[in-house]
């Protein structure tokens, strides 16, 4: 026996979500007294009380915050497998991919033309993301495959194939303590302010920033500092400093499809992208060793 109907399951999350039986009505389109009586009838058929009423305000209890959690997700798949079928049948369908601006380390087009190689290669439709969201494109269908970079990215219900390994560099304004030295460690940036990145749970304690702009502006003005992938940087900002961080973890860019997602076309694009990354970075392997022998011009170092 089915415990939540997928209909009963968005009626409970819009009011977790608006805190606010009327708000939750009119967004759903629906009226307040039949919200009311479906949010009732769940939680007897549960067994559990969700949500803590009162005339002034309404409240999720340990059991409505658990449901909202697992809802949300449940309700993704549910979206995502419905969107995966229509896809699935249509064979004229576009892959698309989701990236942030600047977020490929410089692999797109190489990417793009080892699949556009392909037998079976349809056109790709390039989809630009937030900084913290593009995982959320392919839990929820909006999108087939994304470059993400871990361990920032959340890869929970994703497969993925890494692509490019990196170390990570601090982005410093230009009079801070610590520009002129020539490379740092972890312990030196321990009392530093970084930034807490919109969406992400277990970020700094500086001011919250949604992408590389905002977060450039709050260093130049001296509010925090960060700790990024050195590709994620590029072009440099004539108005900061960045220093490598010698022991930091290192940063992976990687393919990632949803793991429900079992589709060829996602399997030839994924194989595309990794036979890409691994010419491109042995062909920057070989130039390296050629400008060390002096058999060649050099990669330029900042």
């Amino acid at each position: 026996m089915v415990d939540l109907e997928t209909r009963e399951l968005e009626y409970f999350v819009a009011v977790a979500e608006e805190l606010h039986f009327g708000h939750a009505a009119a967004r759903l389109s629906i009226a307040q007294p039949a919200l009311s009586k479906t949010i009732q009838r769940v939680e007897s058929r549960l067994g559990v009380q969700l949500l803590v009423r009162s005339s002034r305000r309404v409240s999720l209890t340990p059991a409505g915050e658990a449901l909202l959690h697992h809802g949300r997700h449940a309700l993704n798949a549910v979206s995502a497998a419905a969107r995966s079928a229509r896809r699935a049948g249509d064979v004229q369908a576009q892959l698309r991919l989701v990236i942030k601006p600047g977020g490929d380390a410089n692999l797109l087009s190489g990417i793009l033309a080892a699949y556009a190689g392909q037998p079976d290669a349809r056109r790709v439709d390039v989809l630009f993301g937030g900084a913290t969201d593009r995982a959320d494109y392919l839990r929820d269908g909006r999108a087939d495959v994304a470059l993400l970079y871990a361990p920032f990215d959340d890869l929970t219900g994703l497969e993925s194939e890494t692509l490019f390994v990196e170390g990570r560099v601090a982005i410093l304004p230009l009079g801070h303590r610590l520009a002129s030295r020539g490379e740092l460690r972890m312990a030196d940036l321990e009392h530093e302010t970084l930034p807490r990145w919109k969406g992400v749970s277990d970020g700094g304690t500086g001011p919250e920033i949604v992408d590389v702009a905002q977060m450039t502006q709050m260093i130049m003005l001296g509010r925090t500092i960060a700790i990024l992938p050195r590709s994620s940087v590029e072009p440099v900002h004539p108005g900061l400093v960045y220093k490598p961080v010698v022991d930091a973890a290192p940063s992976r860019l990687v393919v990632a499809w949803s793991q429900l997602d079992q589709r060829p076309l996602v399997a030839s694009f994924v194989a595309a992208a990794v036979a890409a990354s691994r010419s491109q970075s042995q062909s920057q392997s070989e130039s390296e060793s050629e400008s060390a022998s002096g058999q060649g011009p050099g990669l330029p170092v900042r």
